[in-house]
């Protein structure tokens, strides 16, 4: 194969997998878009439903009751019309979904704002929330993208679950809700920067259907005169009132996240300083110039230590009125650490003595087990010996049901006969069992 007829064959094969007239139906799309558009009976009550659980989920900060309101929430479909009437010079389509999207606004607002003035539920950590008021070119590519994958999911003859990772992605209801959140507590920077974000996908969904739009070649519903073109303008004039601020959002993002990268770049390569030991550090990007605080323990810096310090922080880009030396948190955190010391010796100390005490008792245990086991053998010898003199050994043993005693005794005139009759051995008998206090004694001469 020559090289010509690679590259033939190679852009025959990309051609025809890039190619989408086959699999899309932009009659039918423009048909489903003008049908959802209209804002009226049940998709009232269903906005309303969204509104309410996503708030819900913002003040518990709860992830997946926050991504239910947004797969129900029926915001997208007035966007994606007003791009549509853009692409295809629809001047009504365009006011149309203008005004339902004013609409679902203004329902949307009253609903948060009022649900956060009555619930009695306060958040700590309202991470949710915050994360929609910092919005950043990140988030316009995030809205362009999820608009491109929305118009086409839509213009697609077979339907797959695009629009609900769409709906996901762009999220356009956790914005209104921290909108009425803000008001709600009157807290403006809450209110300025989830509104900017809304701005934003409502802006860049629409601008991605509009060139998807053209890009299927969807029917133009009316020619290209002045009015459609002062549209035009007006709509890439909004484009960059919106996209120019974050811009400079994602370049302070992006400085921030730089320093706080040279910051720990920094500490680590200059972990021990002499006698000094840089224990933690801390960041702090909300004040400008930024600032690094450095925690010192061991020997106090000196003037040529400090010195070079500030020369290394010099290289990673951090200026030396940029850091603070904090040599008095070595003094708070040796007593932190006797603290934690004494602390951790007395409950060893504790855990050791109650160890010890258990011990002891289980010894006892064993102690006063075996003592109930014992047989007082020489004391039982000595008061047997006494009463029945012709008995020379006694021994004293334990089976499992009984008390052995086995006598020795002198050897009788006839060698088959013993020394003890049996009213003797019946009477140690009957002693013993009463002595030892055992239920059964067993007797045994040899």
């Amino acid at each position: 194969m020559t090289r010509k007829e690679f590259i033939h064959k190679s852009r025959m094969f990309f051609r025809e997998q890039l190619r989408v007239a086959d699999y899309i139906d932009v009659q039918a799309a423009g048909d489903n878009i003008r049908n959802n558009i209209p804002f009226r009976g049940p998709t009232i009550y269903i906005l309303f439903t969204a509104i309410v659980i996503a708030s819900v989920g913002l003040n518990v900060n709860s992830i997946p009751v926050i991504i239910g309101a947004m797969l129900i929430s029926p915001l997208m479909s007035p966007i994606i019309g007003f791009g549509m009437g853009l692409g295809t010079n629809d001047t009504q389509l365009l006011l149309q979904s203008l005004k339902n999207l004013g609409i679902m606004f203004a329902i949307s607002l009253i609903a948060s704002t009022l649900y956060f003035m009555v619930t009695p539920l306060e958040t700590d950590n309202p991470t949710e929330l915050l994360a929609r008021t910092n919005p950043s070119i990140y988030d316009v590519m995030i809205a362009f993208f999820g608009g491109v994958a929305g118009i086409l999911e839509l213009s697609r003859k077979e339907k797959g679950t695009v629009l609900s990772g769409v709906a996901i992605a762009t999220a356009l209801m956790p914005p209104l809700c921290t909108v009425g959140y803000g008001i709600a507590k009157l807290n403006w920077h809450y209110a300025g920067g989830a509104l900017y974000l809304f701005f934003i996908n409502c802006v860049f969904i629409a601008l991605a259907t509009f060139l998807v739009v053209k890009f299927l070649g969807f029917p133009l519903a009316g020619a290209k005169d002045e009015r459609s073109w002062r549209h035009l303008v007006s709509y890439c004039l909004l484009i960059l009132l919106v996209l120019t601020p974050s811009v400079f959002s994602a370049y302070s993002i992006v400085v921030e996240n730089r320093f706080s990268i040279e910051a720990r770049r920094f500490v680590k390569e200059n972990q021990t300083i002499g006698g000094t030991y840089i224990f933690d550090y801390t960041t702090d990007t909300s004040v400008k110039p930024y600032r690094l605080t450095l925690s010192l323990a061991g020997e106090k810096l000196s003037n040529e230590a400090r010195a070079t310090l500030y020369t290394e922080a010099q290289k990673h880009g951090i200026r030396h009125e940029q850091i603070v030396f904090r040599e008095d948190a070595t003094i708070e955190v040796r007593r932190l650490n006797e603290t934690e010391i004494m602390r951790d010796w007395l409950s060893s100390t504790e855990a050791q003595l109650r160890q010890r005490d258990d011990s002891i008792r289980a010894l006892r245990t064993q102690l006063d087990t075996y003592r109930a086991l014992q047989l007082p053998s020489a004391q039982i010898a000595a008061e047997i010996h006494s009463q029945w003199p012709e008995i020379l050994d006694v021994t004293l043993a334990r089976s499992d049901n009984s008390v052995i005693l086995l006598l020795t005794t002198q050897p009788a005139a006839d060698s088959t006969a013993t020394t003890l009759r049996d009213e003797d051995l019946q009477r140690i008998r009957n002693w013993l069992a009463v002595r030892l206090q055992e239920p059964v004694v067993e007797v045994i001469v040899r």
